[in-house]
């Protein structure tokens, strides 16, 4: 298997992300192809103490990069030159399995919708990032790759992620949630109202196992294995769960530091601190899938470090492995308000 990864992508590249392709290298036995800056990449790699390139390492040059501020509706035309838009085209061409960037949300969306293209039949690519629960953990889409949505987006939304969810998270007949204002059917505007309705349908129908609308402080006490949600209010979301997540590790070193009884006690409990902020660690996770894409395409976190990226490139080789562009294309007839209607 081999996964292109955009070296020069994120607050931290190339340095991080050369560094966690190592990493990934190594302990996934996996060929990865490093696309960037060729002397900016090979600099890094000797601060990795490598003085030739590695075994399982490539390294594929692009003069261009693409920066946060780029408009993403013109990147792929005005920027074709660079890192994210090659390492899209490589893919595209079936010279990888996979792409892992922590660049530019806007771009990724834009360029793989463009240039890897959607799954026939699928209208709208989502970002589908894995989120803790009490009882686990739980898919979240979308996340914030379409601010306005339709509820034939919200229905094909439902699908994927119960596809993701069984085949990456091991849960058989995942539960699927509607994110809303209230739980009851008549709660939220006419976009999950009528998203309510598609839902129900599908359950009717034996396609999905919708469990109603929930609400975002139930989500995180295991309600259901896949939280729907147009864009807007997935993000919002997604970085409020983030922040009390930080929060929390926070009150909690402050209240364990205040004095020699409270440290004491922390040594007590130190293990289950531990496995407490790695389930809450987004570096674990790594980054969050573009489903509805033709080929996996993986949005590493812009903040990525070795680690998180390591962890990105761990989730494109299961989603490789998965079989669920397969599963989505197979099942497309379910998931289209017209399925007589031609694909954009």
């Amino acid at each position: 298997m081999k996964i292109i990864v955009d070296a020069m992508g994120g607050d931290n590249a190339p340095g991080a992300i050369v560094s966690g392709a190592l990493m990934a290298a190594e302990e996934f036995q996996v060929d990865i192809c490093l696309i960037g800056k060729g002397d900016e990449i090979l600099k890094a790699l000797r601060d990795e103490g490598y003085d030739e390139i590695p075994p399982r390492i490539e390294i594929s040059h692009a003069q261009e990069v693409v920066e946060m501020d780029d408009d993403p509706s013109t990147v792929v035309r005005v920027k074709r030159n660079s890192s994210l838009v090659m390492g899209l085209k490589l893919l595209a061409d079936g010279y990888a399995d996979a792409f892992v960037s922590a660049g530019s949300t806007g771009a990724m969306l834009s360029g793989s919708t463009l240039t890897v293209k959607r799954i026939r039949g699928i209208r709208r690519a989502a970002l589908a990032p894995i989120i803790p629960t009490s009882k686990g953990k739980a898919i979240l889409i979308d996340c914030g790759a379409n601010i306005e949505c339709t509820p034939e987006y919200m229905l094909q939304f439902a699908y994927m992620g119960s596809y993701y969810a069984e085949r990456i998270l091991g849960v058989p007949n995942p539960r699927v949630g509607l994110l809303n204002i209230g739980t009851e059917p008549t709660k939220g505007s006419d976009l999950q109202k009528d998203t309510y309705s598609l839902l129900t349908a599908a359950k009717e129908g034996g396609r999905l196992n919708f469990v109603g609308n929930v609400e975002s402080r139930d989500v995180m006490f295991g309600v259901c294995d896949v939280v729907v949600s147009d864009g807007y209010s997935g993000n919002i979301f997604l970085k409020t769960m983030e922040g009390m997540g930080l929060l929390f590790v926070d009150m909690l070193r402050d209240l364990f530091g205040k004095n020699t009884k409270s440290k004491l006690s922390a040594l007590l409990v130190r293990d289950g601190i531990r496995d407490l902020k790695k389930k809450m660690d987004y570096n674990e996770t790594g980054g969050a899938p573009l489903l509805g894409i033709a080929k996996p395409v993986i949005k590493a976190h812009g903040s990525s470090k070795a680690y998180t990226l390591r962890s990105a490139i761990a989730q494109a080789i299961k989603y490789v492995e998965s079989g669920i562009i397969g599963e989505i294309t197979k099942n497309i007839g379910f998931m289209r308000t017209d399925p007589e209607e031609k694909t954009e």
